[in-house]
């Protein structure tokens, strides 16, 4: 097992209203500084444009950095999965996340099916690891059936037990049920908060240890070290009163994360 952060850790300060956002070198950087081992491009769209010899360039970067690289996108068009193994195998990633929706594309369960069959022997071939996650627009029982329908030991799932909560799943039902086909965890914590007026709640995130997240019950469950599943930091920090309070918020954040993971490991 081993720690790592996400582009999401990153959210507001790569986002246009940085000043100047960090680009993935400076993201490598500090992922090294922090003392994580790993980090995940997750949905960010510039990895797509890069060219060869950009892509050589970040891949240098991060091994000079001793840093372990993954991918993270969505849908699950075989095309579109292809690239993403050829990216992969561009980054010496050897793990790539998606979802199987995309802002596009909305397949059935047997679509998605019948496209994972298609695309993940590929995969398979290279020795990558496509990993499903956990979202509130597919229950985690119906991502356990398409991972088992295709039963493939490349294609497992990516926990996040935060995104069903909007489906109105438990969180520890999601890690009971997805559990023996994790194979990439998401770790971020979340809160509600009543709304002003005391009229309905706010579902947002919190530092990680703070909020509703039982992450030692996930950890016993999931036994990452024992499966050699990395954990990767995410936040839904909200925004706060300017760009500059945000930032430094999410750094805050990310500084704690990595040291509540090393502290419980």
């Amino acid at each position: 097992m081993a720690i790592g952060l996400s582009t999401y850790a990153f959210f507001w300060r790569i986002s246009s209203e940085a000043e100047k956002p960090l680009t993935l070198t400076q993201m490598l950087e500090e992922t090294r500084e922090l003392g994580a081992d790993v980090f995940q491009i997750c949905d960010y769209a510039g990895v797509e444009a890069l060219s060869t010899a950009e892509l050589r360039e970040v891949r240098s970067t991060a091994e000079s950095l001793g840093v372990q690289l993954e991918l993270g996108t969505r849908g699950v068009r075989p095309e579109h999965l292809r690239r993403y193994l050829d990216l992969a195998e561009a980054l010496d990633v050897t793990l790539v996340r998606s979802m199987l929706y995309s802002a596009d594309d909305r397949p059935t369960l047997a679509e998605a099916t019948e496209r994972l069959r298609e695309a993940v022997p590929g995969y398979a071939q290279r020795g990558v690891t496509l990993a499903l996650e956990t979202y509130e627009q597919v229950s985690s029982a119906d991502l356990v059936d398409v991972v088992e329908a295709v039963g493939s030991e490349y294609l497992g799932i990516c926990l996040d037990p935060a995104n069903c909560v909007a489906n109105l799943e438990h969180p520890k039902q999601v890690v009971e049920t997805t559990a023996r086909h994790v194979a990439n965890l998401h770790v971020k914590d979340f809160t509600f908060a009543r709304q002003a007026g005391w009229v309905g709640f706010t579902l947002s995130g919190c530092k990680l240890g703070e909020g509703r997240l039982d992450y030692g019950a996930m950890i016993e469950r999931v036994r990452p070290g024992e499966k050699k599943i990395n954990q990767i930091v995410e936040h839904w920090l909200p925004w706060q009163d300017d760009i500059e309070t945000t930032c430094r918020l999410e750094d805050e954040w990310t500084r704690h994360s990595v040291e509540f993971l090393r502290s419980n490991s």
